[in-house]
Protein backbone atom coordinates (compact mmCIF):
# COMPACT_ATOMS: atom_id res chain seq x y z
CA UNK A 1 0.00 0.00 0.00
CA UNK A 2 2.84 2.45 0.64
CA UNK A 3 3.74 1.77 -2.99
CA UNK A 4 0.34 3.34 -3.86
CA UNK A 5 1.12 6.39 -1.70
CA UNK A 6 4.49 6.88 -3.39
CA UNK A 7 2.99 6.46 -6.86
CA UNK A 8 0.21 8.94 -6.02
CA UNK A 9 2.67 11.45 -4.51
CA UNK A 10 4.88 11.23 -7.60
CA UNK A 11 1.89 11.78 -9.89
CA UNK A 12 0.77 14.85 -7.93
CA UNK A 13 4.26 16.33 -8.02
CA UNK A 14 4.47 15.91 -11.81
CA UNK A 15 0.97 17.28 -12.44
CA UNK A 16 1.50 20.36 -10.26
CA UNK A 17 4.76 21.00 -12.12
CA UNK A 18 2.63 21.33 -15.27
CA UNK A 19 2.31 17.82 -16.74
CA UNK A 20 -1.16 16.70 -17.93
CA UNK A 21 -2.99 14.36 -15.55
CA UNK A 22 -4.33 12.25 -18.44
CA UNK A 23 -0.73 11.49 -19.45
CA UNK A 24 0.85 11.12 -16.00
CA UNK A 25 -1.70 8.79 -14.40
CA UNK A 26 -1.81 5.98 -17.03
CA UNK A 27 1.98 5.50 -16.74
CA UNK A 28 1.57 4.84 -13.02
CA UNK A 29 -1.55 2.70 -13.37
CA UNK A 30 0.44 0.35 -15.63
CA UNK A 31 2.79 -0.38 -12.72
CA UNK A 32 -0.07 -1.92 -10.70
CA UNK A 33 -1.27 -5.49 -11.16
CA UNK A 34 -4.84 -5.54 -9.84
CA UNK A 35 -7.97 -3.59 -10.75
CA UNK A 36 -8.46 -2.80 -7.06
CA UNK A 37 -5.05 -1.17 -6.77
CA UNK A 38 -5.59 0.83 -9.96
CA UNK A 39 -8.97 2.03 -8.73
CA UNK A 40 -7.46 3.05 -5.39
CA UNK A 41 -4.61 4.95 -7.03
CA UNK A 42 -6.99 6.78 -9.36
CA UNK A 43 -9.21 7.73 -6.41
CA UNK A 44 -6.27 9.01 -4.36
CA UNK A 45 -4.84 11.14 -7.19
CA UNK A 46 -8.17 12.61 -8.34
CA UNK A 47 -9.41 13.05 -4.77
CA UNK A 48 -6.20 14.75 -3.62
CA UNK A 49 -6.44 17.19 -6.53
CA UNK A 50 -10.11 17.91 -5.83
CA UNK A 51 -9.32 18.64 -2.15
CA UNK A 52 -5.81 20.08 -2.60
CA UNK A 53 -6.59 23.51 -1.13
CA UNK A 54 -7.71 21.87 2.10
CA UNK A 55 -4.77 19.43 2.22
CA UNK A 56 -2.35 22.36 1.73
CA UNK A 57 -3.94 24.27 4.61
CA UNK A 58 -3.81 21.26 6.94
CA UNK A 59 -0.18 20.52 6.12
CA UNK A 60 0.86 24.16 6.63
CA UNK A 61 -0.85 24.17 10.05
CA UNK A 62 0.82 20.89 11.06
CA UNK A 63 4.37 21.95 10.15
CA UNK A 64 6.43 24.27 12.32
CA UNK A 65 8.41 25.46 9.28
CA UNK A 66 8.10 24.95 5.50
CA UNK A 67 9.34 21.58 4.21
CA UNK A 68 12.66 21.46 2.36
CA UNK A 69 11.73 18.10 0.81
CA UNK A 70 8.87 18.52 -1.74
CA UNK A 71 8.48 14.75 -2.27
CA UNK A 72 7.81 14.26 1.43
CA UNK A 73 5.22 17.06 1.22
CA UNK A 74 3.31 15.26 -1.54
CA UNK A 75 3.48 11.97 0.38
CA UNK A 76 2.01 13.68 3.45
CA UNK A 77 -0.80 15.28 1.42
CA UNK A 78 -1.69 11.86 0.00
CA UNK A 79 -1.77 10.31 3.49
CA UNK A 80 -3.88 13.23 4.81
CA UNK A 81 -6.31 12.69 1.94
CA UNK A 82 -6.58 8.98 2.79
CA UNK A 83 -7.13 9.71 6.49
CA UNK A 84 -9.84 12.29 5.82
CA UNK A 85 -11.65 11.03 2.73
CA UNK A 86 -11.19 7.26 2.31
CA UNK A 87 -12.12 4.13 4.24
CA UNK A 88 -8.49 2.96 4.42
CA UNK A 89 -7.69 1.99 8.05
CA UNK A 90 -5.95 4.95 9.73
CA UNK A 91 -3.21 2.81 11.33
CA UNK A 92 -2.32 1.34 7.91
CA UNK A 93 -2.24 4.76 6.23
CA UNK A 94 0.13 6.14 8.91
CA UNK A 95 2.31 3.01 8.99
CA UNK A 96 2.73 2.93 5.20
CA UNK A 97 3.41 6.66 4.92
CA UNK A 98 6.08 6.49 7.66
CA UNK A 99 7.70 3.52 5.89
CA UNK A 100 7.60 5.35 2.52
CA UNK A 101 8.98 8.60 3.99
CA UNK A 102 12.55 7.30 4.10
CA UNK A 103 15.01 7.25 7.00
CA UNK A 104 15.97 9.56 9.84
CA UNK A 105 14.10 12.82 10.44
CA UNK A 106 11.70 12.16 7.53
CA UNK A 107 10.22 9.13 9.31
CA UNK A 108 9.82 11.04 12.57
CA UNK A 109 8.24 14.03 10.85
CA UNK A 110 5.77 11.90 8.85
CA UNK A 111 4.73 10.06 12.01
CA UNK A 112 4.33 13.28 14.03
CA UNK A 113 2.36 15.14 11.31
CA UNK A 114 -0.12 12.31 10.67
CA UNK A 115 -0.71 11.44 14.34
CA UNK A 116 -1.13 15.14 15.10
CA UNK A 117 -3.72 15.41 12.33
CA UNK A 118 -5.74 12.60 13.91
CA UNK A 119 -5.63 14.32 17.31
CA UNK A 120 -6.33 17.87 16.07
CA UNK A 121 -8.69 17.12 13.20
CA UNK A 122 -11.73 19.07 14.46
CA UNK A 123 -9.65 22.20 15.08
CA UNK A 124 -7.88 21.87 11.70
CA UNK A 125 -11.20 21.49 9.87
CA UNK A 126 -12.43 24.70 11.51
CA UNK A 127 -9.25 26.60 10.59
CA UNK A 128 -9.45 25.42 6.98
CA UNK A 129 -13.07 26.58 6.71
CA UNK A 130 -11.93 30.13 7.50
CA UNK A 131 -9.66 30.30 4.38
CA UNK A 132 -11.59 30.44 1.07
CA UNK A 133 -8.98 28.47 -0.92
CA UNK A 134 -9.10 25.70 1.71
CA UNK A 135 -12.87 25.86 2.30
CA UNK A 136 -13.65 25.54 -1.42
CA UNK A 137 -10.41 23.92 -2.64
CA UNK A 138 -10.08 26.30 -5.60
CA UNK A 139 -7.55 29.12 -6.12
CA UNK A 140 -8.54 32.50 -4.63
CA UNK A 141 -8.74 34.25 -8.03
CA UNK A 142 -11.12 31.55 -9.32
CA UNK A 143 -13.40 31.89 -6.27
CA UNK A 144 -13.48 35.70 -6.60
CA UNK A 145 -14.27 35.47 -10.32
CA UNK A 146 -17.22 33.14 -9.66
CA UNK A 147 -18.48 35.39 -6.85
CA UNK A 148 -18.45 38.35 -9.25
CA UNK A 149 -19.98 36.56 -12.26
CA UNK A 150 -22.40 34.17 -10.49
CA UNK A 151 -23.39 35.97 -7.27
CA UNK A 152 -26.37 33.67 -6.65
CA UNK A 153 -24.70 30.37 -7.62
CA UNK A 154 -20.95 30.57 -6.90
CA UNK A 155 -21.12 28.27 -3.87
CA UNK A 156 -23.00 25.56 -5.75
CA UNK A 157 -20.47 25.71 -8.62
CA UNK A 158 -17.55 25.33 -6.20
CA UNK A 159 -19.27 22.52 -4.29
CA UNK A 160 -19.90 20.64 -7.54
CA UNK A 161 -16.20 20.99 -8.41
CA UNK A 162 -15.26 19.02 -5.30
CA UNK A 163 -17.61 16.08 -5.93
CA UNK A 164 -17.21 12.82 -7.82
CA UNK A 165 -18.69 13.35 -11.31
CA UNK A 166 -21.82 11.36 -12.20
CA UNK A 167 -21.40 8.30 -14.46
CA UNK A 168 -23.85 9.06 -17.26
CA UNK A 169 -24.59 7.17 -20.47
CA UNK A 170 -26.25 8.22 -23.72
CA UNK A 171 -28.64 5.61 -25.08
CA UNK A 172 -28.28 5.20 -28.86
CA UNK A 173 -31.80 5.98 -30.08
CA UNK A 174 -31.15 3.93 -33.26
CA UNK A 175 -30.74 0.82 -31.11
CA UNK A 176 -33.44 1.31 -28.45
CA UNK A 177 -34.91 3.71 -25.92
CA UNK A 178 -34.10 4.81 -22.37
CA UNK A 179 -36.87 2.75 -20.75
CA UNK A 180 -35.73 -0.53 -22.31
CA UNK A 181 -32.07 0.19 -21.52
CA UNK A 182 -32.91 0.93 -17.87
CA UNK A 183 -34.53 -2.52 -17.79
CA UNK A 184 -31.34 -4.11 -19.13
CA UNK A 185 -29.30 -2.31 -16.47
CA UNK A 186 -31.66 -3.54 -13.74
CA UNK A 187 -31.30 -7.12 -15.02
CA UNK A 188 -27.49 -6.68 -14.95
CA UNK A 189 -27.67 -5.51 -11.31
CA UNK A 190 -26.67 -1.93 -12.17
CA UNK A 191 -29.10 0.56 -10.53
CA UNK A 192 -29.66 3.69 -12.67
CA UNK A 193 -32.15 6.47 -13.40
CA UNK A 194 -33.08 8.68 -16.36
CA UNK A 195 -31.39 12.11 -16.29
CA UNK A 196 -32.10 13.49 -19.78
CA UNK A 197 -33.91 12.73 -23.06
CA UNK A 198 -31.32 10.05 -23.96
CA UNK A 199 -29.42 10.09 -20.66
CA UNK A 200 -29.12 7.42 -17.97
CA UNK A 201 -27.01 7.92 -14.82
CA UNK A 202 -25.74 4.90 -12.91
CA UNK A 203 -25.50 4.92 -9.12
CA UNK A 204 -21.89 3.80 -9.44
CA UNK A 205 -19.25 3.93 -12.18
CA UNK A 206 -18.34 0.58 -13.77
CA UNK A 207 -15.84 -0.48 -16.48
CA UNK A 208 -17.46 0.40 -19.83
CA UNK A 209 -17.12 -3.08 -21.33
CA UNK A 210 -19.26 -4.47 -18.50
CA UNK A 211 -22.20 -2.28 -19.64
CA UNK A 212 -24.91 -4.21 -21.53
CA UNK A 213 -24.49 -3.59 -25.27
CA UNK A 214 -21.60 -1.12 -24.95
CA UNK A 215 -19.38 -2.98 -27.44
CA UNK A 216 -22.32 -3.18 -29.86
CA UNK A 217 -22.84 0.61 -29.77
CA UNK A 218 -26.07 0.56 -27.75
CA UNK A 219 -24.73 3.21 -25.33
CA UNK A 220 -21.86 5.67 -24.95
CA UNK A 221 -20.46 7.42 -21.90
CA UNK A 222 -21.39 11.13 -22.10
CA UNK A 223 -22.30 13.71 -19.47
CA UNK A 224 -25.98 14.71 -19.46
CA UNK A 225 -24.99 18.37 -19.98
CA UNK A 226 -22.92 17.52 -23.06
CA UNK A 227 -25.91 15.67 -24.52
CA UNK A 228 -27.72 19.00 -25.02
CA UNK A 229 -25.38 19.84 -27.94
CA UNK A 230 -26.85 17.44 -30.53
CA UNK A 231 -30.42 18.22 -29.41
CA UNK A 232 -29.92 22.00 -29.72
CA UNK A 233 -28.10 21.68 -33.07
CA UNK A 234 -31.12 19.63 -34.25
CA UNK A 235 -29.57 18.56 -37.58
CA UNK A 236 -32.14 17.25 -40.08
CA UNK A 237 -31.78 14.30 -42.50
CA UNK A 238 -29.69 15.09 -45.59
CA UNK A 239 -28.10 18.27 -44.21
CA UNK A 240 -24.39 19.07 -44.44
CA UNK A 241 -23.07 19.33 -40.87
CA UNK A 242 -19.67 20.34 -39.51
CA UNK A 243 -18.48 19.28 -36.05
CA UNK A 244 -15.64 21.77 -35.85
CA UNK A 245 -13.64 20.52 -32.82
CA UNK A 246 -14.84 16.95 -32.88
CA UNK A 247 -12.46 14.83 -30.80
CA UNK A 248 -13.00 12.54 -28.96
CA UNK A 249 -16.29 12.24 -30.85
CA UNK A 250 -19.05 12.08 -28.22
CA UNK A 251 -21.11 14.85 -29.82
CA UNK A 252 -20.26 13.60 -33.34
CA UNK A 253 -21.79 10.23 -32.52
CA UNK A 254 -24.88 11.78 -30.93
CA UNK A 255 -25.59 14.00 -33.99
CA UNK A 256 -25.40 10.94 -36.27
CA UNK A 257 -27.54 8.79 -33.96
CA UNK A 258 -30.32 11.39 -34.21
CA UNK A 259 -30.35 11.91 -38.02
CA UNK A 260 -28.83 10.70 -41.30
CA UNK A 261 -26.67 13.72 -42.11
CA UNK A 262 -23.53 14.30 -44.16
CA UNK A 263 -21.20 15.02 -41.28
CA UNK A 264 -17.64 16.33 -41.40
CA UNK A 265 -15.70 15.84 -38.16
CA UNK A 266 -12.74 18.22 -37.88
CA UNK A 267 -9.89 18.26 -35.37
CA UNK A 268 -6.30 19.51 -35.28
CA UNK A 269 -4.96 16.36 -33.61
CA UNK A 270 -4.56 13.18 -35.68
CA UNK A 271 -4.30 10.92 -32.61
CA UNK A 272 -7.51 12.35 -31.18
CA UNK A 273 -9.23 11.98 -34.59
CA UNK A 274 -8.37 8.28 -34.45
CA UNK A 275 -10.48 8.12 -31.27
CA UNK A 276 -13.40 9.72 -33.16
CA UNK A 277 -13.10 6.95 -35.76
CA UNK A 278 -13.01 4.25 -33.04
CA UNK A 279 -16.19 5.67 -31.49
CA UNK A 280 -17.94 5.80 -34.88
CA UNK A 281 -16.88 2.22 -35.68
CA UNK A 282 -18.35 1.00 -32.40
CA UNK A 283 -21.59 2.90 -33.10
CA UNK A 284 -21.62 1.64 -36.74
CA UNK A 285 -21.84 5.22 -38.04
CA UNK A 286 -19.99 7.13 -40.75
CA UNK A 287 -18.52 10.61 -41.08
CA UNK A 288 -15.82 12.34 -43.10
CA UNK A 289 -12.83 12.94 -40.79
CA UNK A 290 -10.48 15.84 -41.56
CA UNK A 291 -7.32 16.88 -39.73
CA UNK A 292 -7.40 20.67 -39.77
CA UNK A 293 -7.74 23.90 -37.80
CA UNK A 294 -11.23 25.39 -37.41
CA UNK A 295 -9.62 28.85 -37.28
CA UNK A 296 -8.00 28.34 -40.72
CA UNK A 297 -10.64 26.79 -43.00
CA UNK A 298 -8.92 27.78 -46.28
CA UNK A 299 -6.49 24.90 -45.71
CA UNK A 300 -9.21 22.20 -45.69
CA UNK A 301 -12.66 23.54 -46.71
CA UNK A 302 -14.05 22.58 -50.16
CA UNK A 303 -16.08 25.80 -50.47
CA UNK A 304 -19.50 24.16 -50.04
CA UNK A 305 -21.41 25.79 -47.18
CA UNK A 306 -22.71 23.83 -44.20
CA UNK A 307 -26.36 23.86 -43.03
CA UNK A 308 -25.36 23.37 -39.38
CA UNK A 309 -22.10 23.87 -37.53
CA UNK A 310 -21.22 22.76 -34.02
CA UNK A 311 -18.46 25.03 -32.68
CA UNK A 312 -17.47 23.23 -29.48
CA UNK A 313 -14.51 25.56 -28.99
CA UNK A 314 -11.36 25.15 -26.86
CA UNK A 315 -11.95 26.78 -23.46
CA UNK A 316 -10.80 26.99 -19.84
CA UNK A 317 -12.78 23.78 -19.04
CA UNK A 318 -13.84 25.51 -15.80
CA UNK A 319 -17.20 23.69 -15.94
CA UNK A 320 -15.64 20.22 -15.86
CA UNK A 321 -13.02 20.56 -13.09
CA UNK A 322 -14.33 17.60 -11.10
CA UNK A 323 -13.43 15.40 -14.11
CA UNK A 324 -10.14 17.27 -14.69
CA UNK A 325 -9.19 18.49 -11.19
CA UNK A 326 -5.66 19.44 -12.26
CA UNK A 327 -7.10 22.28 -14.37
CA UNK A 328 -8.08 24.55 -11.48
CA UNK A 329 -4.51 24.49 -10.08
CA UNK A 330 -2.76 24.91 -13.45
CA UNK A 331 -4.90 27.65 -15.00
CA UNK A 332 -3.80 31.27 -14.56
CA UNK A 333 -6.13 34.31 -14.58
CA UNK A 334 -4.78 35.60 -17.92
CA UNK A 335 -5.47 32.21 -19.59
CA UNK A 336 -9.16 33.15 -19.79
CA UNK A 337 -8.53 36.18 -22.02
CA UNK A 338 -6.30 34.05 -24.27
CA UNK A 339 -9.04 31.44 -24.69
CA UNK A 340 -11.59 34.20 -25.41
CA UNK A 341 -9.34 35.67 -28.13
CA UNK A 342 -8.88 32.22 -29.72
CA UNK A 343 -12.65 31.57 -29.58
CA UNK A 344 -13.44 34.88 -31.30
CA UNK A 345 -11.08 34.04 -34.20
CA UNK A 346 -12.61 30.57 -34.56
CA UNK A 347 -16.19 31.89 -34.48
CA UNK A 348 -15.45 34.40 -37.25
CA UNK A 349 -13.73 31.75 -39.40
CA UNK A 350 -16.56 29.22 -39.03
CA UNK A 351 -19.32 31.80 -39.65
CA UNK A 352 -18.04 32.16 -43.23
CA UNK A 353 -18.71 28.45 -43.83
CA UNK A 354 -22.37 28.60 -42.78
CA UNK A 355 -25.12 28.70 -45.42
CA UNK A 356 -27.63 31.59 -45.26
CA UNK A 357 -30.50 30.44 -43.01
CA UNK A 358 -28.16 27.91 -41.38
CA UNK A 359 -27.45 27.65 -37.66
CA UNK A 360 -24.23 27.52 -35.67
CA UNK A 361 -24.24 26.17 -32.11
CA UNK A 362 -21.51 27.80 -30.02
CA UNK A 363 -20.57 25.58 -27.07
CA UNK A 364 -18.06 25.64 -24.21
CA UNK A 365 -17.54 23.63 -21.01
CA UNK A 366 -16.72 26.88 -19.18
CA UNK A 367 -18.52 28.84 -16.46
CA UNK A 368 -16.65 32.12 -17.13
CA UNK A 369 -18.46 35.01 -18.81
CA UNK A 370 -15.71 36.12 -21.27
CA UNK A 371 -15.86 32.71 -22.92
CA UNK A 372 -19.65 32.45 -22.84
CA UNK A 373 -22.30 35.17 -22.93
CA UNK A 374 -19.66 37.92 -23.26
CA UNK A 375 -18.20 36.20 -26.32
CA UNK A 376 -21.61 35.75 -27.97
CA UNK A 377 -22.76 39.32 -27.28
CA UNK A 378 -19.57 40.69 -28.83
CA UNK A 379 -20.09 38.48 -31.90
CA UNK A 380 -23.72 39.59 -32.32
CA UNK A 381 -22.61 43.21 -32.00
CA UNK A 382 -20.08 42.69 -34.82
CA UNK A 383 -22.67 40.84 -36.94
CA UNK A 384 -25.81 42.94 -36.47
CA UNK A 385 -26.51 42.55 -40.23
CA UNK A 386 -26.31 38.76 -40.59
CA UNK A 387 -26.64 37.04 -37.20
CA UNK A 388 -29.45 36.51 -34.69
CA UNK A 389 -29.44 34.60 -31.41
CA UNK A 390 -32.17 31.97 -31.17
CA UNK A 391 -34.06 31.32 -27.92
CA UNK A 392 -33.17 28.10 -26.07
CA UNK A 393 -35.52 25.85 -24.07
CA UNK A 394 -35.51 25.62 -20.26
CA UNK A 395 -33.28 25.10 -18.29
CA UNK A 396 -31.02 26.86 -20.81
CA UNK A 397 -32.85 30.17 -21.24
CA UNK A 398 -29.63 32.20 -20.78
CA UNK A 399 -27.40 29.51 -22.32
CA UNK A 400 -25.76 28.52 -19.02
CA UNK A 401 -25.93 25.04 -17.59
CA UNK A 402 -24.14 25.33 -14.25
CA UNK A 403 -22.52 22.20 -12.79
CA UNK A 404 -24.52 20.24 -10.22
CA UNK A 405 -25.01 16.64 -9.05
CA UNK A 406 -26.64 15.66 -12.38
CA UNK A 407 -24.31 17.21 -14.98
CA UNK A 408 -21.15 19.23 -15.63
CA UNK A 409 -21.08 22.94 -16.51
CA UNK A 410 -21.70 24.02 -20.11
CA UNK A 411 -22.70 27.06 -22.14
CA UNK A 412 -24.67 27.06 -25.41
CA UNK A 413 -25.71 29.76 -27.86
CA UNK A 414 -27.60 29.04 -31.08
CA UNK A 415 -26.86 31.57 -33.84
CA UNK A 416 -28.80 31.81 -37.10
CA UNK A 417 -27.37 33.36 -40.26
CA UNK A 418 -30.03 35.76 -41.55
Amino acid sequence: MHNLQKLAAGALEEVLAGAALHQVLPQRLQQLKTLGERGALQDIVYGSLRQLGRLDAWLAALLERPLTDPQLGWLLRVALYQLAYTRAPAHAVVHNAVAAAGAGWRRGLANAVLRNFQRRRAELEKRADEQPSARWSHPDWWIQKLQAEHPAHWQGILEAGQQHPPFTLRVNCRHGDVASYLLRLTEAGLPARQTGADAVTLDKAVPVHSLPGFDQGDVSVQDAGAQWAARLLDAQPGERVLDACAAPGGKTGHILERANVMLTALDTDAARLARVQENLDRLQLNATLIEGDAAQPDAWWDGRPFDRILADVPCSASGVVRRNPDIKWLRRPDDIAQFAAQQAVMLEALWRLLAPGGTLLYATCSVFNEENDGQVRAFIARHAQDAERCPLPEPLSDGSLLPDAEHDGFFYALLRKT
